[in-house]
């Protein structure tokens, strides 16, 4: 005669018990985006130049962003709120940001901030890169190591003239300060090296066309002093054609040194390349 009203009462109870570990899932899972909004918008914060020195701090809600802090000037702060309302399920944002004129950013501590590490990781990857599609790039060994923009240099070069170069395609790189050229020039194996690189220029129209293309546009790019979105390139059986505007003669031959030194190319037509 009871056994309808216990089971009543079981289901209930077990429905009640599913809808509340519903509603915590349903509350961690609302958590965890909220703390991925925040992440990803103080990473985006520490990695803009014009925002990683400020103290800015992010909390997010429910789709909601709320911004505190200080910059020195209004642009700051809308920057900041564009960033906020760029990140995907961001549904408002409340700009507590205040600009102050005066505002002087905290000096950095000791150790390197998140945004700069970056910043150096990327630059040691970029003269990394430079040396190693360099026609000098054989028989030279080159650790490249960069603390705040400032790169230096260390291994073994054939020569003077190598350790030069690549202490000028460090230094013409993106983000680089300065360089501390501590390349040790090995004199011990002239014939060696003079053989290696003979033999690099000889196997030099075994390259793609289309590597060569790449790597000099990547060179282009990567540089400072030269604007690489502006220079067109296309190879040829290894001649290399540069075309575009740049600013002066002297950003020209920088471009036209910079393309000879990729591997693989033979020559550089630069007629089409004004000023």
């Amino acid at each position: 005669m009871h056994t309808q009203p216990h089971k009543l009462l079981l289901a209930a109870s077990i429905a009640l018990a599913l809808g509340t570990m519903g509603g915590i899932a349903t509350a961690e899972s609302q958590s965890f985006t909220d703390a991925r909004q925040e992440s990803q918008i103080w990473t985006t914060f520490a990695l803009n130049p014009h925002l990683r020195a400020a103290d800015l701090k992010v909390s997010v809600m429910n789709g909601k962003a709320t911004l505190t802090g200080n910059v020195p000037e209004e642009v700051g702060r809308e920057l900041a709120k564009d960033i906020a309302m760029g990140v995907s399920g961001i549904d408002s944002v409340d700009n507590q940001i205040v600009v102050k004129p005066d505002y002087v950013p905290p000096k950095p501590g000791p150790e390197r901030s998140y945004g700069t590490m970056v910043d150096d990781a990327t630059t040691t990857a970029a003269v990394k890169s430079k040396l190693l599609w360099s026609k000098q790039a054989d028989g030279m060994t080159t650790h490249v190591d960069t603390r705040a923009g400032k790169v230096t240099l260390t291994g073994n070069a054939d020569n003077q003239a190598d350790k030069d170069l690549a202490g000028r395609l460090a230094m013409n790189t993106d983000g680089v300060v300065s360089v501390d050229n501590q390349l040790v020039v090995d004199a011990s194996k002239p014939a060696a090296a003079a053989s290696t690189k003979s033999s690099t220029k000889e196997a030099g129209g075994e390259v793609a066309d289309s590597w060569i293309t790449t790597k000099v546009k990547s060179t282009l790019m990567y540089s400072s002093n030269v604007n690489g979105s502006d220079i067109s390139v296309s190879t040829n059986s290894g001649i290399v054609t540069l075309s575009g505007l740049v600013d002066s003669g002297a950003e020209r031959d920088l471009a036209i040194e910079l393309a000879q030194n990729v591997r693989g190319v033979k020559s550089v037509r630069s007629t089409d390349l004004r000023y």
